[in-house]
């Protein structure tokens, strides 16, 4: 299985801005700059993610981006549903049998993901980059 660049772009910019929760909106730029791509294309991420309530655009000239206020409980999940929707990523193909054993098995895998990246909260991943780089 395999995310989008965005939804990878967009991890980077939640924990950023996490990071930077108590200060000033930060610009679409600023953000581009900070991991090369785009603004035109963190743009576009950012306006998904405003959708979803994840970050707030602050408009006129010492506009930008902040994360929501209670930013803590937001989960990596959160983030990649915003970016990639919620649908399933196995589709079974083959017959649509309830007790089909192989769709069975790759949706409890999904769950099973879907739990971890939901108990992955920004708070404690703010947390763990401190420690590793002060």
């Amino acid at each position: 299985m395999k995310y989008s660049k965005a939804t990878d772009y967009a991890l980077h910019t939640m924990v950023l801005l996490a990071e930077k929760h108590q200060e000033p909106p930060i610009s679409v730029v600023e953000l581009a700059e900070y991991q090369t791509i785009s603004p035109t294309y963190l743009s576009k991420i950012l306006t998904k993610l405003s959708k979803e309530g994840l970050v707030k655009a602050i408009s006129g000239a010492n506009g930008g981006y902040s994360i929501r206020n209670d930013w803590e409980s937001i989960s990596f999940l959160d983030i990649i549903q915003a970016i990639e929707g919620k649908q399933s990523i196995f589709e079974c193909y083959v017959h649509d049998n309830p007790k089909c054993v192989v769709k069975n098995i790759m949706y409890q895998a999904e769950d099973l993901m879907e739990d971890y990246l939901k108990n992955q909260c920004l708070v404690s991943i703010v947390q763990q980059k401190k420690a590793v780089f002060g």
